[in-house]
This record gives structure tokens, C-alpha cells and sequence, in this order.
């Protein structure tokens, strides 16, 4: 992968405390995927006031979970994510382990 367009999308985001969320889509230009126990959404801000971009299909940005089977080279080749509740408030519910 080589552009932004090319990378996986969310293509769903049921975490309706972040501020990024706008009616189930990510509107941050880009996630990361993290966490140590299980595949937090790193870029997750509870806060009451809304942030992102206008319009924007959001898309991985990076993949720190080694461990996914969806991994390569730190960046997600999964054709698509959704995030939402796991462990966690926001987890990728796409992640698989190896």
C-alpha cells in the first residue's frame, strides 16, 4: 500500500461516546489500531464536543497489534474495519489473532 485511498476503511463505528463518531462513521482522517490486551482504538476521545473532518471516510492509518492476522508491516490489510465495543469501549471488532 502506497496512499491513503488505498488503505482499509472503517466502514463502521457504533461507539457513540467518541468524538469522532457521526451517526456510526469515523470522521478522524485516519485510526490506529493499539493496545496491549486487546485491539484498542488508539484514537478514541470521549469527549461532548465532535472533532474530525467535514467528510471523510476514515481508514487505518496503523496497526500496532502484531499478533493480527490482518497485519502486514504494521499496516491493516483487512479489506474493511468496524470498531465498537470489546473489551473496551472502542476496539477494532475486526482484529484476529494468528
Amino acid at each position: 500500500m502506497s496512499t491513503l485511498a488505498e488503505l482499509p476503511a472503517v466502514a463502521e463505528c457504533s461507539v457513540a461516546g467518541c468524538s469522532y463518531n457521526d451517526h456510526s462513521s469515523c470522521h478522524a482522517a485516519a485510526v490506529t489500531i493499539g493496545g496491549a490486551g486487546d485491539a484498542q482504538c488508539a484514537t478514541f476521545i470521549p469527549l461532548g464536543v465532535k472533532g474530525g473532518l467535514d467528510r471523510v471516510v476514515s481508514h487505518v492509518g496503523a496497526c500496532q497489534r502484531q499478533d493480527c492476522s490482518h497485519n502486514s508491516h504494521l499496516e491493516c490489510a483487512a479489506p474493511s474495519v468496524r470498531i465498537g465495543a470489546g473489551h473496551d469501549i472502542a476496539d477494532c471488532l475486526t482484529y484476529t489473532s494468528r
